[in-house]
């Protein structure tokens, strides 16, 4: 598998080989990116006419990276009589520097081509290998490359710039240069990414970092950024190493919103660069004990796009929250429903619950107050549109069978939901997990209400229903002579018998009867759901079992930190050790940076997790991982004016503190210990 190495500044980044170059890949994708346009799709240097090989990559830093580089096959290296160092960083444009050296004892002429070209792709086009409608035409100007591409009022220009003594054609750029003995020549190119509007300006110059800053003022941000997050000490070294990755990812995803001008978390790298709604409130949720301040933009974005009319296109309902924003070609000319689409049957009750658990952290009542219309309109949601059939669930059934998602819940590619010998259900589906949200939304909304709304019989309904809900979904779903709860229920009321890691959501939730929540835990770490390196998405017995399918089989980091804290809820303070401790320790192959999902393959089988081959990463509920994970370990619960610490720090991982934690009681420390102890429920 060829390394790739990116570099990103929120939704600016870009993606090359080992070498540095981009070249078309159509199983990933390769370029320089920016608000979901591909910039740059072709970036080759050649040195005399040969293709450089790497000697070492520096890429310590999210948005700069140095390649060592030497010319011909590996076996030229011994001997190599001239280096390459590439130095790139990104901040919204993007800038490379090239070192030639010459390491003989003689001048030496040279002939330095870098091969540049754009597609201009939309990053749907590239999945789904589509031909573009537009046109690219190349201009040649002072010491200036223009790849200009307009169709219709969509226009995107890629302005790359250099010095002399550059030869510059449509199709790149030479370098003539001689060199002395044991002597250096540098050349710097810099790589404009302008997004046209309606009056001829780019879009971003008009918000408060013009949509350009430098590497100088990134540092800064991101520095000030992770030293307002409590300060770890520990005995456990992954723990420490992803907790430093993970501060450090989750800095380089904020981008800057174009609609509102805010800075906000993209959902993750290549393909979710952008503003995911169940993906945004999950990392808010596992961050808010952190970086409690990123919170607040994440929940006005989303009340400011809250659907507000009845849209088949776009799955739009009133009271409905998006699943994704997107600002590329197929967006903008409705060839995709993402300008925003809505098609997600989670993110309008964790939008609810989402703004409870930041006012119990914080207690920002002023925010809880503005946001009442909509968390009014958030609610009502559950009980109308939500509730497709009539019978008291959220269920699902996009409206646009064309562009729009067959499942709308997290897990939503379309093998994702089956029956245990395979079989698909019909639509709608209602997922297990869906009612738990809906549960758990509804318990919120009414502490809201009393609270901050002064409307304490709108809190008397919501809790009426939260616990017909509650008596009604035990009923319904529980498999009783498996002892599990089934993954959704088909139109027909049927259960959708297959055992699936969705069972974990529901101990988050707090949906599961007592009595009950013993045979959930003892499934989530039992041989047919946990690999060892995590739980999977579906258990290794069900008919669409795959350890390298994207939903039916591999482990998701994010899944298994919403598992673990609904064990710990429920006091399977031991179980909910396994997982952090699986996670921690798969970590340690990723160098700290959990990605998107690894392989389901069970961990006596390979001394390493296994790779997903297409797996995003950094993704940013991936990056917040660690950080929930700490949060389960210590205990960590507001309750009141008050921060509970009642840590249960898995055996081995030594000691855990955790210094300066924010919220409404300022800011407090936490500390636990390794400790031993039977496992409850057995």
């Amino acid at each position: 598998m060829n390394e790739r190495v990116s570099i990103l500044d929120g939704n600016t980044f870009l993606v090359s080989d080992e070498r540095g170059n981009i070249e078309p890949s159509f199983d990933f994708p390769t370029g320089l990116f920016s608000f979901d346009t591909r910039f740059i799709s072709n970036w080759v240097l050649t040195l005399n006419g040969e293709k450089l090989h790497a000697l070492s990559i520096d890429d310590s830093l999210s948005y700069r990276t140095r390649f060592f580089l030497v010319p011909g096959e590996p076996t030229h290296y011994l001997d190599a009589k001239v280096s390459v160092i590439r130095s790139r960083s990104i901040g919204g444009s993007f800038d490379e520097e090239l070192t030639l050296l010459n390491h003989a004892d003689q001048a030496a002429e040279f002939v330095l081509r870098l091969d540049i070209g754009s597609d201009f792709a939309d990053l749907f086009e590239i999945k789904h290998q589509r031909q573009k409608k537009g046109h690219t035409v190349p201009r040649i100007a002072d010491n200036e490359l223009r790849l200009v591409y307009r169709r219709e009022g969509f226009h995107r220009e890629a302005v790359i710039s250099t010095g002399p003594p550059a030869e510059i054609d449509e199709a790149g750029i030479t370098y003539r240069v001689v060199v002395g003995p044991h002597g250096e020549w540098t050349t710097r190119l810099h790589v404009a990414t302008n997004i046209y509007g309606a009056r001829g300006e780019d879009i971003r110059s008009t918000l408060p970092l013009g949509g350009h800053r430098s590497v100088e003022e990134i540092h800064v941000e991101q520095n000030e950024l992770i030293a307002r997050a409590p300060k770890l000490a520990c005995d456990c070294e992954p723990l420490a190493g992803a907790y430093r990755r993970s501060l450090n990812d989750l800095a380089a995803l904020r981008y800057e919103s174009i609609t509102l001008g805010v800075r906000l978390l993209a959902a993750g790298l290549p393909w979710f660069m952008t503003l995911f709604g169940r993906d945004s409130i999950f990392t808010s949720l596992q961050i808010l004990p952190f970086l409690p301040e990123l919170v607040p933009p994440t929940l006005l974005m989303l009340a400011g796009l809250q659907g507000s009319r009845l849209d088949d296109f776009r799955d739009e309902e009133p009271g409905k929250i998006l699943h994704e924003l997107r600002y590329g070609e197929t967006a903008g000319f409705e060839e995709q429903p993402h300008s925003p689409y809505y098609g997600s049957a989670d993110s309008t009750a964790l939008f609810v619950i989402l703004i409870d658990e930041y006012e119990r952290w914080t207690g920002d009542g002023n925010l809880v107050r503005m946001l009442e219309p909509e968390t009014r309109a958030a609610l009502a949601w559950l009980d109308t549109y939500g509730d497709l059939l009539g019978t008291g669930y959220i269920s699902y059934l996009t409206r646009n069978p064309e562009t729009g998602l067959q499942n709308q819940c997290w897990k939503d590619s379309w093998d994702a939901v089956s029956f245990s010998d395979g079989r698909l259900p019909a639509f709608p589906r209602a997922t297990c997990e869906l009612q738990g949200y809906a549960y758990d939304a509804r318990l919120r909304g009414a502490r809201l209400a009393r609270t901050f709304w002064q409307d304490p019989a709108y809190a008397d309904r919501l809790e009426r229903e939260a616990a017909a809900l509650k008596e009604r979904f035990n009923r319904d779903f529980w498999i009783h002579d498996r002892e599990y709860y089934a993954l959704a229920l088909d139109p027909d009321g049927r259960q959708v018998d297959a055992l699936s890691s969705n069972i974990g959501h529901l101990l988050w939730s707090g949906i599961v009867d007592e009595s009950r929540a013993a045979a959930v835990a003892r499934h989530l770490l039992g041989p047919r759901l946990f690999s060892g390196w995590g739980v999977r998405t579906l258990a290794d017995d069900q008919g669409r079992y795959n350890p390298i399918g994207y939903h039916v089989g591999t482990v998701w980091p994010f899944d298994n930190s919403i598992i673990a804290w609904g064990l710990w809820k429920y006091g399977f303070r031991e179980e909910a050790g396994e997982i952090c401790e699986a996670m921690l320790s798969a970590s340690r192959f990723f160098e700290g940076r959990l990605p998107e999902a690894f392989a389901g393959y069970e961990r006596s089988l390979t001394d390493y997790p296994v790779e997903y081959p297409t797996a995003c990463s950094p993704q940013a509920w991936s990056a917040g991982t660690p950080l929930l994970l700490m949060r389960v370990m210590l205990g960590l619960e507001p309750q009141g004016e008050h921060l509970i610490i009642d840590p249960a720090v898995p055996p081995g991982m030594g000691r855990l503190e955790l210094l300066d934690i924010p919220g409404r009681w300022g800011r407090v420390d936490a500390l636990g210990r390794s400790r031993s102890g039977g496992r409850r429920g057995q």
